[in-house]
This record gives structure tokens, sequence and C-alpha cells, in this order.
């Protein structure tokens, strides 16, 4: 039987080619709008179709060389082979047509994609798999759709050239290990210190190889080093410390660099750059001023609001996970922030309680996880906050979410797609909501 033809149509939402074979939409990996190509089916739906690319017939005006020599096998990029003006404009009509379609908006005001000044060499922390077999220690990163370690000995495109070069390192140094297949994975991150890592270890020895990666200290050209045995609490200090910093824009109108901090196995943004672009964006919408309150929900480790707390007279941060408030408080001490205060509690139980209690915030700043923030978003109203600026990371839960505020008063002014994650379909939002 003859595999069936079709012509990529249209991106969609992760990253896919869509078609339609037989009148029925079709999604295709690796493939581009304009592409003319053979598929072989792979999946049948109730409602529509998953197929891999066979051939490549006639190929899109889209279509650049990827950078990466294993682009396709490996799990990471879906869209290096797509030209980069033209994924910034594909992640532009994945975010209007989610809000046209899940929030029924017309005419959704989406504005141009921020594009990454740098599409390649832009990750500031990789988890790099490893896999041993006899002499051989393959260090990358999975193959899509399976836990097969694509071996990466010149390091990825996609993230910083320091990375690569601690990943490059480190893979000498484990070779010499006797038990390096009890070594599943390497946490790789860069901050202004320098590259730290995390070596993971399942074995029985963890003293043991604590004590031979201090000896390599010195070619392993690290500002810290740990061993993870177990759960993020067990890590083992090898040498230096644990905490990594990164700057972004304060002061009054972000012209003054601010330096924040984590602890290492904590959450930052990968994208140092765009990190700024973000920060950014939220002062310009959110347009605080001298005696106005805001509040922070999903606040992290203070990354978005740190920055504004200059602006304002007084600042609540939420945060569930106790090592991400932990860091925002002493981000705090540290920058001598001192009309902030942040709690560790779940972003529901502490809008209700502020509700109970009658308290009112001028700007409301949320950031929530991949999830969204359904639950949080319709309590918002009794707060009666004037602006309410959204930073997402998914346009779906985004789209349902702005339908939620929009019931509840609401009206989206304007949605900015911050590119952080080029060559792949991820994409972050910045909107703003003002009350009715």
């Amino acid at each position: 039987m003859s595999e069936p033809e079709i012509i990529i149509e249209r991106l969609a939402v992760g990253g896919n080619g869509v078609g339609r074979l037989d009148g029925v939409a079709c999604f295709v990996p690796f493939t581009a709008p304009g592409d003319r190509l053979t598929l072989r089916v792979t999946s049948r739906k109730r409602s529509y179709l998953e197929g891999e690319l066979s051939a490549l017939r006639e190929p899109s005006s889209w279509r650049t060389e990827p950078s990466c020599p294993v682009f396709g096998q490996c799990g990471g990029c879906s869209w290096q082979h797509i030209d980069y003006a033209l994924q910034c404009r594909a992640k532009r009509a994945l975010l209007v047509e989610s809000l046209e379609r899940i929030a029924r908006l017309v005419a959704p005001p989406v504005e141009e994609t921020v594009a990454a000044p740098h599409p390649y060499g832009y990750r500031a922390r990789a988890q790099f798999k490893l896999f041993s077999a006899a002499e051989r220690l393959a260090v990358g990163f999975y193959r899509r759709g399976s836990r097969y370690v694509i071996d990466l000995p010149d390091g990825c495109p996609v993230v910083t050239p320091a990375i690569n070069t601690a990943m490059q390192r480190l893979r000498l140094v484990l070779t010499l290990l006797p038990d390096r297949n009890r070594i599943p994975q390497l946490s790789i991150e860069e901050g202004e210190e320098g590259v730290v890592a995390v070596v993971h270890y399942i074995g029985r020895e963890p003293e043991r190889l604590r004590a031979l990666l201090l000896e390599r200290q010195a070619e392993l050209g690290l500002a810290g080093l740990w061993v993870q045995p177990g759960r993020k609490e067990s890590l083992l200090a090898v040498f230096g410390g644990g905490r990594l910093t990164y700057l972004v824009p304060g002061g009054a109108a972000g012209e003054t660099p601010m330096p924040l901090g984590y602890d290492i196995g904590g959450f930052s943004q990968v994208n140092r750059g765009q990190n700024r672009v973000l920060v950014n964006l939220v002062r310009e919408l959110l347009a605080v001023r001298p005696d106005e309150r805001l509040l922070d929900i999903y606040c992290g480790n203070g990354n978005l609001s740190l920055p504004l707390a200059g602006l304002v007279t007084e600042l609540v941060g939420v945060e569930e996970y106790p090592p991400s408030i932990a860091s925002a408080i002493d981000n705090a001490r540290q920058l001598r922030v001192n009309n902030s205060t942040f709690r560790c509690r779940s972003a529901v139980d502490e809008v209700e309680r502020l509700v109970a209690a009658g308290e009112r915030f001028a700007a409301v700043l949320l950031d929530p996880p991949r999830s969204g923030a359904a639950e949080v978003v319709c309590r918002l109203r009794p707060l009666q906050a004037e602006r309410l600026v959204y930073v997402s990371c998914d346009p779906a839960t985004f789209a349902r979410d702005a339908a939620v505020l929009a019931g509840h008063g609401y009206r989206l002014e304007r949605a900015i797609p911050v590119d952080m994650f080029p060559q792949t379909a991820h994409l972050e939002t910045v909107a703003l909501f003002s009350l009715s």
C-alpha cells in the first residue's frame, strides 16, 4: 500500500505540523508549513491522526539547516529545522489561536513575539543523562520517546558554552570511575559565580565518589560540585558554595543590575537574557506607584517582584515551595529590601486569607506553573486590584485563565509573547489585565 501524501498547513501547540488526510487533521513532527510530504500513519484517534514523515517531496520555504547533528533524534528541540524569525511568528499565531479558541476572544491584543538575541547557546541549566556499558560512556539526552541516551561528545548547541565545557570535563573524570554505571544524571548550571554541577549517584559509596571528585577539582574548573545520592535534601558538598546568583534589571527605570540568588537545585529561568526582558515587561505593564501595594503570587525567589520593591509601599510574595521562599527572604535581606513579606503557603489559601482580612492591592502579579492558576484567579476580584499581570508558560492554560478573569471583570489589555526557548515550541507570555 502506498504511503499517503499531504501538505502541512500550520504548526500546532506542542510543535507538530498539521495537515489534512481525507479531511482529518494529521499531526506530523519535524515538519513546517508548506512541506509536501508522504507519511506513515502511526496512530488513529477519534478526531485526528498522528504520523511520521516518510519522504519530503517538496520542502517548505520555512525550512533551514538544523545546527545539531542529532536533531530529530534527541527529545529536546523540535524546531531547529524552522527559520528562527518564522519560529517567532508561529509562536504568536499559536497564542492568538489559543485565545480565540479557548477564551473566545475576537482579535485578541497579541503583540509581536520578543525574539531572543541568541537563538542558540542560551540555556544556563541542563540535565545530562548518562549510560555506561563496558568501556563506553554516553552523556547526553534521551532519544525522543525513549530512555535511550544519545551521546553528545561535543555538547548541546542550545546550552551555554561554559556548560558544554563543564560537561566534557566531567565526562573525562567520570570515565575513570569503576561504578560510573551508578551515575544516571549530571545537573549543570551557570551563574555569576561560574558553573556548578551535581552528580546524581545511586551507588553504595557516595563518600568514595565524593573523595575521587575532590581529587580532580583542579581539572574540572567548576565553581562548585555536589554529589546527590538521594533526594535534594541528601546533597553532599564536594567543594564550592551552595548559592547561585544571576542579574536582573533593578532601580527606578531598570537601569541598575540587581543580583538575585537561589540554592543549588532550586528553580530559576534558564534563559538569563530573556528573563531580564520578562522583568522589564512586568515593570512596564504593572506601572506601580509609590503609594501602592503589590501582591506577587507564585513569587519563587522574588525574580519578578523584588526588582519592583523599591517602587511600591509594600510587596507581599506567596509561594508554597519552602526553598524558594527561603531564597526570596534571603534575597530581600541581601538587597536591604525592608518593605517585603514572603509567605510559604498555597496560593489559594493565602488569597482566601487576604480576602477574608479585607486586604487590598493596587497590582497583582502571577507567574503560575504550567497547569495555570484557575483556582486562584477566580478569587482575586475582592482584592480590587486595578492591574493584573499574568506571566504564563503555557498558551492553553493561559487562555483558560483569561476566560475566567473575563468572567470576574478583568479585560485583557495586552499580551506579549516572549521567546524564552528558541528551537522549541515552548512559549512564555506576559499579559496585562485591567479591572473593568
